[in-house]
């Protein structure tokens, strides 16, 4: 009998031995979490949104993995792959932020690169608009693209701000929509400047 007691208090020993060394790996975690901060932090979401939500993706499966392993019966608890997902999450949010800073770069060479295009396809508006033909019905038209053309220089100097608060990935999508337009009021004005090119040689 005392040695059934024996036995029985040593397999609590060792139940309670295993139980212990099946905690939360909290530093780990925390390890974890602030690299996918950092690396938020140092934009890697506006300079590298796929892969940095991959990151993020994956540290939120390595946190369902260990809420997994909190459900279970102490003994049947293991976080041996909690752990190895969230040194692979702490390994891969470094990677990702050593990018980060050749991603900004590149972003601003676009923004800048599309500032001036935009600006360019503006002038070019311009040039046209002064030589388009001011015909019979056609100066309400002059008229109009005009404005559209103000209003697009008067979007330009937003360009610039955004620039300079290294907002550069929304400046490029702006700086396409400026040059954008401006070129669909060269086509307006190259195509009137047909049509009457058009009436005067039939005219001859």
């Amino acid at each position: 009998m005392k040695r059934l007691l024996k036995y029985f208090t040593y397999g609590l020993l060792v139940m309670f031995i295993l139980a212990g060394c099946a905690k939360q790996p909290t530093e780990d975690i925390n390890a974890a979490q602030k690299a996918v901060e950092d690396l938020k932090a140092a934009g890697g979401e506006k300079y590298i949104p796929e892969d940095t939500k991959k990151v993020d993706d994956n540290l939120s499966a390595a946190l369902n993995e260990i809420k997994a392993q909190d459900s279970k019966f102490a003994l049947s608890k293991n976080y041996d792959k909690a752990k190895q997902m969230l040194a692979q999450v702490k390994a891969d949010a470094e990677k990702v932020k050593t990018d980060v800073p050749s991603k900004k770069e590149e972003a601003k060479k676009n923004a800048l690169a599309g500032q001036e295009e935009a600006r360019a396809s503006i002038k070019e508006a311009k040039a046209l608009l002064s030589k388009a033909p001011i015909g019979k019905g056609a100066r309400a038209d002059i008229e109009a693209l005009k404005g559209d053309i103000k209003g697009l220089e008067d979007s330009v100097p937003e360009l610039q701000q955004l620039i300079e608060k290294e907002d550069y990935v929304v400046a490029t999508d702006k700086a396409k929509a400026i040059k954008e337009k401006a070129d669909g009021v060269s086509n307006q004005i190259k195509e009137a400047m047909q049509k009457v090119k058009g009436k005067e040689g039939g005219k001859k």
